[in-house]
């Protein structure tokens, strides 16, 4: 039973963040106006904000005007979820799995919006490195927060140098902090590293295209990885170092 509501509360956390990743980017109130359609703007009704239901009832559509709703409100709804469902299943305590779904749920709002804005609000960036500090024992999880970020300040200004521009942005420093507050130093790097590996065949074929691809989707997608099967990637570590 526990469980079934805590999926729950991801599916909501779920609905929050489409109002986030729509709003937080163009500097708009997350609370007003209400939810409303944005073709024909008529605020919605409760029952049309139901997460993943409302969209399968109405047929993804509008109910008042009938245009189509974006897919990508599901989506982010069922995915949060998923991160709710095994942040709690791995976790050893109900604290800790809340602690890092909502850790997840931003750091996978700020990808979404990095995808589809090239930006990273402060609004929320901020708060999941806060949030961050708790996700192991505060002193160590902040220790090495400070140890990444200064890690990754030093790498941008000499690889900034040496290409002589702006390389890596700020943000990607304060996700770097988030990385190593998580799951620390050995586990971090691995993050870092697996990140890269998954970012590598996408910057190729991207790349040549002359498009820019944002890299904190993959930041965030080799920490989740690395967190998940965090037991497994040390056994490798041992037995290549050991």
């Amino acid at each position: 039973m526990e469980i079934i509501l805590f999926v729950l509360i991801g599916l909501a956390v779920g609905s929050f963040l489409n109002v986030a990743i729509l709003r937080i980017p163009k500097n708009q109130s997350i609370s007003f106006p209400a939810s409303h359609c944005p073709k024909c703007k008529t605020t919605l009704k409760f029952y049309h904000n139901i997460p993943l239901i409302s969209w399968v009832v109405l047929g993804g559509k509008c109910a008042y005007c009938k245009e189509k709703i974006s897919i990508q409100y599901p989506l982010i709804e069922f995915f949060t979820a998923v991160i709710f469902f095994i942040t709690y299943t791995k976790s050893e305590n109900i604290l800790q799995a809340l602690i890092l779904a909502i850790l997840f749920s931003a750091l996978f709002a700020l990808s979404i919006i990095d995808l589809k804005y090239k930006a990273v609000p402060d609004l929320i960036s901020f708060p999941a490195l806060f949030i961050s500090f708790f996700a192991r024992d505060f002193l160590s999880s902040f220790t090495d927060a400070l140890l990444f970020a200064g890690g990754f300040t030093l790498l941008r200004m000499i690889v900034s140098w040496v290409i002589k521009k702006e390389a890596m942005g700020e943000a990607d420093i304060i996700i770097a902090a988030i990385i190593g507050a998580t799951v620390g130093v050995n586990l971090g790097l691995s993050a870092i590293y697996l990140s890269a590996l998954i970012a590598l065949p996408a910057f190729l074929i991207v790349g040549k295209k002359g498009f820019h691809l944002p890299f904190i989707p993959f930041l965030t997608l080799g920490l989740f990885i690395t967190w998940l099967f965090d037991k497994q990637i040390l056994m490798l570590l041992d037995k290549i170092y050991g």
